[in-house]
């Protein structure tokens, strides 16, 4: 875990502009401890202490929706699952009141030390049956105390006033207040929240597990279109790593915190979480929007949607790289003939180091094999038998008959299998990138010089879009070892081996979109919920 979001813990209270600036702008969670000890509802609604008398007293008759599940005690978000059910507050305040005193008799019977075994079998039923008798599947969620937008939907709104504004929120204009409150243990599903969100320990406890939002992919965050896509579609406390294999690495992106009763969690929006609460817990929870979200223009979401899809997917192709023990290269632009350049791939790559920083490296001028060092020429042995293996296969493969079209459409389909395969299991991705960028330089100038249909052969029909990706990130060590002179010669040469230089541009083009393609699919899986394959229609 990156210590730049590693959970901040503070034993004394901030004041707004230091909330702001040391947590609320890191978007990373804090432990605020005794945060709201001075809250009227921190000593009026303690149900050790009178607390259930009063709340029924002050809002019994108030009607209130309950999320009921046969999944408790864990309740999941997503409509599917639960019901809402209305019920007065009293009601539910007697469960609890029940459930104290059904603990306060157990308690009392442990501490009779005569009892036999035959009595202690009597016990056990008798603790069955009355659990039975109390509702544990009951779950007061995200009830309203104020909403800004749907005051109409206020059901607790006289406890607004046993709720102080902590300090450290100045003047924040809250979205919501809510109460959370559970007779017995209970856990919530993992998900995020689009706001901000202090959550308040009036009293007992609760653990709540966090993740950062970059973990989204270990959580298979349900499908951006659907009603519960802030959910994660993981059951963590019993996960099927045979469905969702990413799953398995979760927890290390995991940070656990425990709240007692007067501390308060910054939970920062896009976080995942959950919350496990122990017997009779309640809590409040205060949401309000955040500063970006505050500030972003409307019509600007598209470029930004862009922006962060872009971002998301350079390093979803560095991640893919990876698996085959590659470092991470950002290619900026295409390498064209005469070193012209075509669009670049993202504006913010960092610029070519100057000049005068680079060590002026001439060609030769045979390209001989003869001039070639024993280690180049080890490595252009490989390339050679690699294509001529790969040629041979492929045309054993394919009958004579094909038609061009018939060619081009089984070329598209095996690019998309090389894609979505292993990538340890491309020999010429990953003998490219074992060499050094002017080893592999020298080779390729000798290859056009000596082996021109090979080398077609290896960019039109042999690298895969894995490999086209790793031949133009070569392309740019390259370059930043060779001067503007030098560098043209050698593109100059490189292209000069193909009968058709625009079929090989458009090949090394084409492979590039393939692979950035496939890095886009994943992307949309990972951190959106939709993939596209299943997605097609007549998919069951």
């Amino acid at each position: 875990m990156e210590e730049c979001i590693q959970i901040r813990r503070y034993e004394e209270l901030h004041t707004a502009k230091e909330f702001e600036s040391l947590i609320e702008a890191q978007n990373v969670p804090a432990v605020l401890c005794g945060c709201i000890k001075n809250w009227r509802a921190f000593s009026l609604w303690n149900p050790r202490n009178g607390g259930l008398d009063y709340l029924q007293e002050r809002v019994g008759s108030a009607m209130v929706e309950a999320m009921v599940s046969s999944s408790a005690p864990i309740f999941y978000g997503d409509l599917g699952s639960h019901e809402r059910v209305p019920l007065p507050f009293s009601m539910f305040l007697d469960l609890c009141k029940k459930r104290i005193h059904m603990q306060t008799e157990q308690q009392h019977q442990h501490l009779d030390d005569d009892h036999s075994v035959a009595s202690q079998t009597d016990h056990t039923q008798h603790d069955y049956l009355s659990l039975e008798d109390v509702p544990e599947q009951i779950y007061l969620a995200q009830v309203p105390i104020m909403n800004r937008d749907r005051e109409e939907k206020v059901q607790l709104g006289t406890l607004r006033e046993d709720i102080q504004l902590p300090p450290i929120l100045g003047a924040k204009e809250l979205s919501s207040i809510n109460l959370w409150m559970n007779n017995a243990q209970s856990r919530s599903s993992t998900h995020y929240d689009p706001l901000h969100n202090l959550l308040c320990i009036v009293s007992g406890r609760k653990q709540v597990v966090l993740w950062p939002p970059s973990a989204s992919p270990s959580l298979y965050p349900m499908p951006i279109y659907g009603e519960a896509s802030n959910h994660s579609l993981v059951a963590l406390e019993n996960p099927d790593y045979s469905i969702y294999p990413r799953a398995e690495c979760s927890m290390e992106f995991a940070q656990k915190v425990v709240l007692e009763a007067g501390d308060a969690l910054f939970i920062p929006e896009g976080w995942f979480h959950q919350v496990d609460s122990d017997d009779l817990t309640i809590a409040i929870n205060l949401w309000w929007r955040s500063n970006t979200m505050s500030c972003m223009l409307e019509h600007m979401d598209a470029y930004y949607l862009r922006r962060i899809l872009r971002r998301l997917i350079d390093k979803e192709m560095d991640q893919q790289l990876l698996k085959l023990g590659m470092g991470v290269t950002r290619m900026c632009v295409y390498k064209l003939p005469n070193n012209g350049q075509a669009s670049r791939a993202d504006e913010s790559c960092s610029q070519m180091p100057k000049e005068m920083d680079l060590k002026e490296k001439k060609l030769k001028e045979g390209n001989t094999l003869l001039e070639l060092k024993p280690a180049a020429v080890q490595v252009l042995h490989e390339l050679v038998s690699l294509v001529h293996s790969s040629v041979t296969a492929s045309q054993d493969q394919q009958s004579l008959s094909t038609s061009i079209n018939d060619n081009e459409n089984i070329e598209d389909e095996k690019c998309e299998k090389i894609v979505s395969a292993d990538l340890r299991d491309d020999p010429p991705a990953k003998l490219l990138w074992d060499v050094e960028p002017q080893i592999l330089q020298n080779v390729f100038l000798a290859m056009a010089s000596n082996f021109p249909r090979t080398l077609e052969a290896l960019v039109l029909h042999v690298l895969s879009p894995v490999g086209i990706e790793v031949l133009t990130r070569k392309f740019d060590e390259m370059d930043e070892q060779v001067l503007g002179e030098d560098r043209s010669k050698f593109y100059e040469s490189f292209y000069g081996a193909f009968d058709d230089q625009t079929a090989a541009m458009n090949s090394i083009l084409k492979g590039k979109e393939l692979f950035t393609q496939q890095a886009f699919k994943n992307v949309l899986d990972k951190f959106v919920g939709v993939n596209l394959e299943s997605s097609k229609p007549g998919f069951r």
